[in-house]
């Protein structure tokens, strides 16, 4: 699809220009100069520009609707070209939460590399709200995700595997010898977590309802290796995934707390845009939810 009106669309949607070229991983002025020639080819004015808003007049109401029109004819031209070249190659967009991402999803790729190396994989990773919002405008071709998130009427959504989440502290923490905790202890404690948005602190915040506990001081990370790193260093306890802490665990390195109604269970999803697949989507889909995909998960998560 012509570049010009993807990037109209995305400016059309995101009603700034900073966010569609942070979306687009482009520069402002890029975007801006993407825009000024698309409406000097359409021979109108398309967007009302202020310094506080981004928005679309009538004539760029009209060419929104066709340009969304000819981006799923677009995507349909591709899916028939797919079928009938019966080949699973090209490019392939995969968007992972953090934990799945990081730690569950390389081993996938390797797979999928050796078994069909002429798909072009290439992988994003952020938060669950970012990830599924990526999918429903057909930035990314799949999400794998944890938590919950803006379900639009354009996703599919398929229960993957699960996750078990525990609380950990640094093997040289005061707690860690404890035989079991109490929630006023673990109140009191300095918490790492993940940022608003995450299915990692969405987890968190269902343990703290869990034992009653509000915790009042609280650091927030936005990586999962630095609050690993943070933690072993002593600097406060944390929730986490064993996908992520396997090695930590195996080394000694963090020590999962003994505490009452854990380990914390929760999902990981399939999010797709629901009418569209390519041959290259198809077989990473069948990659994922097969025999092998399902040992390579399972092999993810055995603690030593």
């Amino acid at each position: 699809m012509d570049q010009q009106l993807q990037i109209f669309i995305t400016v059309a949607e995101q009603k700034s220009f900073s966010k569609a070229a942070s979306t687009l991983h482009m520069t402002q002025s890029a975007v801006s100069q993407h825009i000024r020639a698309f409406e000097e080819k359409m021979g109108s004015r398309l967007l009302e520009r202020t310094n506080k808003y981004v928005r679309l007049n009538q004539a760029g109401e009209i060419v929104l609707h066709h340009a969304k029109e000819m981006d799923r004819l677009y995507q349909h031209m591709r899916r028939l070209v797919d079928d009938v070249t019966n080949q699973a190659s090209g490019p392939l967009t995969i968007g992972a939460s953090y934990t799945f991402g990081e730690y569950v999803l390389p081993p996938i790729i390797a797979k999928l590399h050796q078994l069909y190396p002429d798909i072009q994989p290439s992988v994003e990773i952020g938060n669950t709200a970012h990830i599924a919002d990526l999918v429903s405008r057909n930035h990314l071709d799949i999400g794998i995700v944890e938590g919950h998130f803006k379900q639009e009427k354009s996703l599919s959504t398929t229960k993957h595997s699960n996750d078990e989440m525990v609380i950990v502290a640094s093997s040289r923490h005061p707690l860690a010898k404890r035989k079991r905790l109490g929630a006023s202890l673990l109140a009191d404690q300095l918490w790492i977590c993940r940022e608003e948005g995450s299915g990692t602190r969405e987890a968190a915040e269902h343990v703290f309802k869990l034992l009653d506990i509000s915790p009042s001081n609280m650091m927030i990370f936005s990586s999962t290796q630095a609050i690993k790193e943070a933690v072993e260093s002593g600097l406060g306890v944390t929730l986490l995934s064993k996908w992520a802490i396997k090695k930590e665990l195996a080394r000694g390195d963090l020590v999962m707390l003994p505490v009452k109604g854990l380990p914390f269970k929760r999902e990981f999803s399939i999010v797709t845009a629901s009418s569209f697949q390519t041959k290259a989507l198809q077989v990473f889909i069948s990659l994922l939810v097969s025999e092998d995909g399902s040992v390579m998960l399972s092999d993810s998560i055995v603690i030593e």
